[in-house]
């Protein structure tokens, strides 16, 4: 008896399953995932609302900070310099709400002023490097060093190197104040999440910054205003910095210009590469770089819960940052 071809037609095959196509498009929350199975089963007291609480204020300034981050590497370039905004952010505060800047009709005031005038002065001088890339055309790397190098500075001359203590519940709510037992801090960093991701896919401004980084040429022989668009940018990126400062000096109940925002800068670019944002722009995700935060905390989280120390951490981050960036490079041949 003859055998019968059972061979199926092309369009009712079974489709191939690409691992290196799954692996560049969702490696992030697969990474995730397999992090928080690993913690339930290895982690002591892991699935608990006090280890989710240390997670999350942990990582809610990373993620605020690597938004604007994000943004900026879309356009193709870079911001060293919001380690240092978060000092001068975290600097100013107290000075206002302690009235040693400028006296105060009432205390009130202070406190709104120390809310809004560090995040101004922040967004200013991220629009300085704007300005420095735009107008002086300098590469974002050295325009950005600048500020990396005398904002510290300049942050330490508004303090005169002085520790600032204090103790006032109604501007520390922005960083240790609770809605329904969720930290504010971590409602704030969801809703600028949000926010951003909704701009940068659904706004005439989103598309435009990722035009920007794709083809900075060919964006502009569009006719899309390519200055305005990346001054805009770093704008943001020093906001979100001076937001990300007031949340640190909450927490801590001080503010420390040699400390607040040490090492940001690193820990932002690291969120946002492994969380799948193209390094050399034209392809940005804001909750990648949310899930590449969660992603380093969590390994820092897990070795130190395990005894592990905090160098083997560090090192595991560098892994992990190497790995995030070869599998970006697969993806873009």
């Amino acid at each position: 008896m003859a055998e019968t071809a059972t061979t199926l037609p092309p369009t009712q095959r079974a489709p191939r399953v690409d691992v290196r196509t799954m692996l560049t498009r969702h490696g992030a929350w697969i990474a995730l995932a397999l992090l928080i199975l690993v913690n339930f089963a290895l982690t002591p007291n892991f699935a608990t609302w006090q280890t989710l609480n240390v997670n999350l204020t942990q990582v809610c300034t990373i993620v605020i900070v690597g938004v604007g981050m994000t943004l900026v590497i879309a356009t193709g370039g870079i911001d060293l310099s919001v380690g240092a905004l978060m000092a001068i952010a975290g600097a100013l505060a107290p000075l206002i709400f302690l009235g040693k800047l400028f006296p105060l009709p009432h205390p009130a005031i202070g406190i709104a002023l120390a809310f809004v005038i560090p995040v101004v002065v922040a967004g200013a001088l991220g629009w300085f490097n704007g300005w420095l890339v735009t107008r002086l055309r300098i590469q974002p790397i050295i325009a950005t060093l600048v500020l990396f190098i005398a904002g510290r500075g300049i942050a330490q001359v508004f303090t005169n190197g002085n520790l600032q203590v204090f103790n006032l519940p109604s501007f520390q709510f922005i960083g240790l104040g609770r809605v329904f037992g969720v930290p504010f801090q971590a409602i704030l960093m969801i809703f600028i999440v949000a926010l951003a991701a909704w701009m940068l896919r659904r706004t005439v401004f989103g598309r435009q910054i990722l035009a920007i980084g794709g083809n900075e040429r060919a964006a502009r022989l569009a006719g899309i205003p390519v200055a305005s668009v990346k001054q805009r940018v770093y704008l943001i990126s020093g906001l979100l910095s001076g937001i990300a400062g007031l949340i640190v000096i909450a927490r801590n109940s001080a503010a420390d210009a040699n400390l607040v925002g040490l090492g940001m800068e690193l820990d932002a670019i690291a969120a946002v590469a492994v969380g799948g944002t193209l390094l050399t722009g034209g392809r940005a995700t804001v909750i990648g770089t949310l899930v590449g935060a969660l992603i380093i905390q969590l390994v820092r989280y897990t070795l130190l819960a395990n005894g592990v120390p905090d160098a083997a951490a560090l090192a595991a981050k560098a892994v992990i940052i190497v790995l995030a960036v070869w599998l970006q490079r697969q993806s873009h041949r």
